[in-house]
């Protein structure tokens, strides 16, 4: 009889052990919210905390990390105050908060983006590259986003006419920046013409706004830039067509192609309600050029 009593005390102090145990658990659980967490649900959480970002294999999740050279004003560059700014700026920063991340620009050398892009130091390199065939054996390329127009510039009274004929004269002097694609358009393009190449792109627009020279081939921001600041001494020869247009792209990682769509479709979104219009006008201070469609 003693040991029956004693063997009920032991499995009622057994059974009240394993409640406890069972309420501490679940208690665990309601209060870290972590209890029993699998790789999965970890993966999930964080695919919801990041939202569109979710499954964009981010260097840092919840970062959207972007190598850029801050020395190409008014594309991208550091304003008086040291703060990046430009076209390039305000579109990663759009970027970021359409994905619901933190942005993280870091500044490097021109010659440094694509070798940090490949050793994964950032996930995306906004810098206007042209997605050449050689570039593209170490890194992938979103659809063109920056246009790089090419232009004939002249004294804003200049009244010869527009065409490519007119300024393709022996009398005719066009300036551009020396070792440019503007000097090799110059030579193309105005073969009968006088090339007159400068070390230095003021030089070049300085020689066409004092009278020395009747032309200037150049990119059409670096002519509002430097309109802006003289009075709009210069004016774009209205050709029928820009005498050049190239694009650049954002390079991703290779492989990772879900950043490389996402990318796209920002850019295509933008395009197609106006806005890369609009920044491209307040940035770059020039209406934006024909962009490939969507």
């Amino acid at each position: 009889m003693k040991r029956t009593r004693i063997g009920r005390l032991l499995f009622a102090v057994a059974i009240a052990l394993a409640l406890t145990m069972l309420a501490l658990a679940c208690g665990g659980d309601d209060e870290s919210g972590d209890g029993g967490t699998t790789a999965e649900t970890t993966a999930a959480r964080a695919e919801t905390e990041t939202g569109d970002a979710g499954e964009l294999n981010l260097v840092d999740p919840g970062k959207l990390t972007v190598g850029m050279s801050l020395q190409f004003e008014p594309q991208m560059y550091l304003d008086e105050n040291g703060d990046p700014a430009g076209y390039d700026v305000v579109l990663v920063e759009d970027l970021a908060e359409r994905m619901g991340v933190e942005l993280d620009i870091q500044n490097l050398d021109f010659n440094g983006l694509i070798p940090g892009l490949v050793s994964e130091r950032f996930d995306m390199v906004s810098v206007g590259l042209s997605a050449t065939p050689e570039r593209k054996e170490s890194v992938d390329f979103s659809r063109e986003y920056v246009p790089y127009v090419q232009v004939l510039a002249a004294a804003a009274d200049d009244s010869r006419e527009a065409t490519i004929e007119a300024f393709n004269t022996s009398d005719t002097a066009i300036t551009s920046l020396q070792g440019s694609t503007a000097e090799k358009l110059v030579g193309a393009t105005f073969p009968e013409a006088q090339s007159r190449s400068f070390p230095d792109q003021n030089a070049a627009f300085l020689e066409v706004s004092t009278g020395r020279a009747d032309a200037i081939v150049v990119e059409n921001y670096l002519l509002a830039q430097f309109n802006e600041s003289n009075d709009d001494a210069l004016e774009e020869v209205g050709l029928e067509e820009p005498l050049q247009i190239e694009y650049g792209s954002y390079a991703v990682q290779k492989g990772n192609t879900a950043l490389a769509d996402y990318l796209s479709d920002f850019i295509c979104e933008k395009q197609e309600s106006g806005e890369l219009a609009e920044i491209y006008e307040e940035t770059i201070g020039a209406e934006l050029p024909a962009m490939p469609e969507c």
